[in-house]
């Protein structure tokens, strides 16, 4: 009979060996400011990651095609993107989107 590992799963981490658990929360308001234009930074939020873009010569302006920086992607890239999610593998992760609190009714 095969030994079965007790070892729980490491936390995913970023390219710089960080945790994705101790990157810091980033708000919706503090991502809205990363939009390429009110900032010099160019970030965008996928699957409540966030990116940073601003090295990319396909969002020098602050935006790609249809989608703006500075916004959760997440449900357009799922519905309207030809690339698949890999596409986000080359760029830095530098947050997490924080979550919005829950609603009281």
């Amino acid at each position: 009979m095969a030994a079965v590992d007790a070892t729980p799963p490491l936390p995913p981490l970023t390219a710089g060996g960080v945790p994705l658990a101790e990157l810091p929360e980033y708000s919706r308001h503090q991502l809205a400011l990363r939009n390429g234009q009110d900032r010099d930074e160019v970030w965008v939020a996928y699957q409540g990651l966030i990116y940073d873009v601003t090295r990319s010569r396909l969002w020098k302006r602050g935006n790609h095609y249809e989608h703006w920086a500075g916004q959760d992607l997440t449900r357009e890239l799922q519905h309207d993107a030809p690339h698949t999610e890999h596409v986000f593998d080359r760029f830095t992760v530098i947050g997490r989107l924080q979550l919005p609190p829950p609603s009281t009714t």
